[in-house]
Order: structure tokens, then sequence, then C-alpha cells
């Protein structure tokens, strides 16, 4: 099984987990087109992610890419940017910035 990582990624951990479930379990070939297709921000994030451990498979594993399927994927919060944003009659309301640790996995398919 081969890793990559993207950290401190500007996006909130829920919308990036809405997009990672989409391609967990699915081959890299079918993962790249729904990652394409899919209408979030998070998207292309995660997209970079997938291609970093295919080319880690392929460069440092000597694996195929045609053979690769996403075996694990999933998204840890990372630490949280705070921000205030002015409010009437002098108040202050809090902002939670938001960032996560992409993993992406991707593994050989058994011949059976």
């Amino acid at each position: 099984m081969v890793n990559a990582i993207a950290k401190y990624v500007r996006v909130s951990p829920r919308k990036a987990r809405q997009v990672v479930d989409l391609i967990r379990g699915k081959s890299v070939k079918d993962a790249k087109y729904i990652l394409k297709l899919t209408p979030r921000g998070a998207a292309p994030l995660v997209g970079k992610v997938l291609a970093s451990a295919v080319a880690n498979a392929e460069n440092n594993n000597d694996m195929s890419a045609e053979d690769l399927y996403v075996a694990r994927a999933f998204v840890d919060e990372g630490p949280t940017l705070k921000r205030f944003k002015p409010r009437a009659m002098g108040r202050a309301s809090k902002i939670r910035k938001r960032t996560s640790h992409i993993t992406v996995s991707v593994d050989q398919r058994k011949e059976s």
C-alpha cells in the first residue's frame, strides 16, 4: 500500500470527506473521472493527492497504474485558524477557518 498526504489544506474536513467518500474502493481510473466531474471545491485537491499517490506507487514501488485502486482514503482535521469579524454595537463574532489533512492510499488489485 502506497500513501500520499496533503497537510494543512484550507478546506473544511466535512466538505473534503464528502468528496473522499465518492472514490474510496474505486479503481484509479474511475476515481479520476469521478473527481473531474464532481462540482466540489475539494475535488481538485483530492485529485492532486490521488495523482501523487499514483506517482509514488509507479516511481518508488514499480507498480502499474492500470492495476491500482484506492485502498484507503480519509480526511483528518487540521488546526483551525481563528479570526474575528466586527458586528453591530461593538461586538465581534468568531470565524473559524478550518484546515484538513487529506490521505489517499493506493494498492494493487489482487489477482483472482
